[in-house]
């Protein structure tokens, strides 16, 4: 059965792979929503040297964001990519946060799943895997953001079709996995595409549930 195979799957990457610290505590929902907009098409390095070069600029909060120029929240993205788009949405962002939910995300939080993705993905530059990344570890909703390293990963274990658009990949992954177990299988499938599961040359010989991938030795 495919959900014994996920299960193996996943008991094998916990044990191969650590799980970071910083995935076991609960996240401030608008830093965690702010990250998320930064890293998007880019390096975790130029991630965390971006958000921290915003922090020292500003407070992380819709209030001060919103009120900061553009052109300087741009200065403190400029080593993350596509550092003007990025600007201009987390200054919209801050500001719609302020005009329609008085400052604070926890109205869209306490919502039911589906109306909070809806509702996260109501503002401006903010997309399916953007809203899952805040409810799964800001809210601990039950949602597995689908990055390019779970999109990857679970086709080539043939735990969703290759063809599969982000939603399909969320759905099919949801299925195989218990909702207690859905923010493990996010950070391990990233952990795991980046370690093993590479894209261009996966180092099938080393990786350690090439015994459950249907995918194994195609790229040697």
């Amino acid at each position: 059965m495919a959900e014994a195979r996920a299960e193996t799957v996943l008991r094998e990457l916990r044990q191969k792979l650590d799980m970071p610290a910083w995935s076991k505590s609960k996240n401030d929902p608008f830093k965690t929503l702010i990250v998320t907009i930064i890293s998007q098409n880019t390096a975790d390095r130029n991630t965390a040297r971006a958000f921290e070069n915003l922090s020292k600029r500003f407070e992380i909060t819709p209030e001060a964001l919103a009120n900061a120029e553009t052109s300087q929240i741009e200065a403190c993205l400029r080593t993350a990519g596509l550092y003007k788009n990025k600007a201009k949405t987390i200054k919209h962002v801050s500001k719609a946060i302020i005009e329609n939910l008085h400052g604070t995300l926890t109205p869209i939080l306490a919502l039911p799943l589906e109306e909070a993705r809806k509702a996260l993905m109501q503002f401006p530059g903010i997309g399916p895997k953007t809203a899952d990344v805040v409810l799964l570890f800001s809210a601990k909703q039950p949602t597995i953001p689908v990055d390019t390293h779970v999109n990857r990963v679970s086709k080539r274990l043939g735990f969703a079709p290759a063809t599969g658009d982000y939603e399909t990949v969320r759905e099919n992954l949801q299925l195989l996995y218990k909702p207690g177990d859905y923010l493990a299988v996010h950070v391990l499938l990233i952990a795991h595409g980046r370690k093993y599961c590479k894209a261009k040359r996966p180092l099938c010989a080393q990786c350690p549930v090439n015994m459950h991938c249907p995918s194994k030795g195609q790229w040697n």
